[in-house]
């Protein structure tokens, strides 16, 4: 560790901005003081038995395990809950709306299953009669195998969120799509939002998809209004795979967490309040959904990918990966800087409910705002915007709250689509 301890302490505190992007174990509302590593659990909650027997089942409800695998190979875990625990209120059983879930980096699908089923977004919807399904993309626990590859080569961390649009989305949306028989309705928080967006732009799974809800979207993110924000929009974002040399980021795993350490060792920082500086003041969280996300996330990603979001960050822009030299993006691309994702593109007439908070730190209200312009040729009657002047990046999954503020409005919303 004798590397992390010559850096300054500018670009330690640069990376942790950038490489606990959009993660959420939200340690300072802990019951007792912790470093901040210590919450990250070696405790899976039965991933030897899926995530329905752990997670949904043991709550009444119906639950079904899916396997697909994307054109590039890898092999993703889908849960589907079919309808609630008294058969919902959507309608015959035969004909519930499909609403595929998708969440962000760092986590994975039970972060739609934190709270009790009363408060649980994937519960929610079932308990109203939509026919729900859960993404995982690769990497996390439940989706950790290739055809070819091993979760412990390099090879298999060779990517990018630009490769949940090729690969993972439409293998989700088609999965769903040829099960059901229907166009279905979306759902993303955070980076959930963010391939969804991108996909949409490039007119992808438009035909398949009748509405989508994005909840922190975070197509930009060059506004972060963190104690750190300023520090990581301009960070080099080179230096995290120069620190960790590692193709997974597992926070899990001892160089990350004693990264962490080196980071708390720095004057001037109190890893107890890091998380919140980070990502904003949640409102509306309890400490036992607290302590239940702390056992479940969070999640591995590739250290390609944090890389990626973090040039988001510097550069200002919606853009594919940057290969970091004219040359290689002319190999990958045939032009010298990475093409832009074009979100005026985005069909005009293609129905979407965004939703933001006022103290979300990561999906900042400046940068929510050039999404917005973005969209300002949007139909009127197809745009729904709700901004929730309270609400931090967490609230909107986790939230006790989020049930009468958020989600009532999304049924309405998806019900209103036909």
């Amino acid at each position: 560790m004798a590397v992390l301890r010559k850096l300054p302490s500018l670009s330690i505190l640069s990376l942790v901005a950038l490489v606990i992007l959009v993660v959420e174990p939200y340690e300072s509302l802990s019951s007792s003081r912790k470093s901040v590593h210590s919450g990250f659990k070696t405790d899976y909650n039965g991933v030897g038995s899926g995530m329905c027997a752990s997670a949904v089942t043991v709550h009444g409800y119906k639950c079904q395990e899916f396997e697909v695998t994307t054109d590039d190979g890898y092999i993703l875990s889908v849960q589907r809950i079919p309808e609630g625990r008294v058969g919902g209120a959507g309608g015959p059983k035969t004909n519930r709306q499909p609403v595929l879930l998708q969440h962000g980096v760092l986590v994975d699908g039970v972060t739609w299953l934190q709270n009790s089923p009363a408060q649980s977004p994937a519960m929610i919807l079932a308990d109203n009669g939509f026919d729900v399904w859960i993404s995982n993309v690769r990497g996390t626990r439940y989706s950790r195998r290739h055809v070819t590859l091993d979760p412990d080569s390099a090879d298999y961390w060779n990517w990018t969120w630009d490769d949940l649009v090729v690969h993972d989305l439409p293998a989700l949306v088609d999965l769903v799509f040829k099960q059901t028989g229907q166009k279905i309705h979306y759902i993303g928080h955070s980076m959930g939002t963010l391939i969804a967006l991108a996909s949409f732009s490039e007119g992808k799974q438009i035909d398949k998809v009748k509405s989508a809800a994005l909840l922190s979207p975070v197509a930009y993110l060059s506004h972060m209004t963190t104690a750190l924000g300023d520090v990581a929009a301009r960070a080099f974002v080179s230096e995290i795979t120069t620190i960790f040399g590692l193709a997974e980021f597992n926070p899990r795993g001892e160089p990350v967490s004693d990264f962490l350490k080196v980071l708390c060792a720095q004057a001037g920082v109190d890893c107890y309040d890091l998380i919140t500086a980070l990502t904003g003041k949640n409102c509306c969280l309890n400490a036992s959904t607290v302590d239940h996300f702390l056992k479940n996330e969070p999640q591995s990603t590739s250290t390609k990918n944090l890389v990626h979001l973090s040039q988001t960050v510097r550069d200002g822009v919606l853009s594919k990966y940057d290969y970091g030299s004219n040359d290689f993006n002319q190999a990958h691309y045939g032009e010298t800087k990475p093409p832009r994702y074009n979100l005026t593109n985005i069909p005009h007439d293609f129905p979407l409910f965004l939703s933001y908070g006022g103290q979300d730190a990561l999906s900042d209200v400046q940068d929510v705002g050039i999404l917005l312009d973005n969209l300002k040729y949007h139909d009127v009657e197809k745009l729904h915007v709700q901004y929730i002047k309270d609400y931090a990046h967490a609230d909107f999954i986790i939230g006790i709250t989020a049930k009468d503020i958020v989600y009532n409005q999304i049924i309405s919303f998806f019900r209103n689509q036909g």
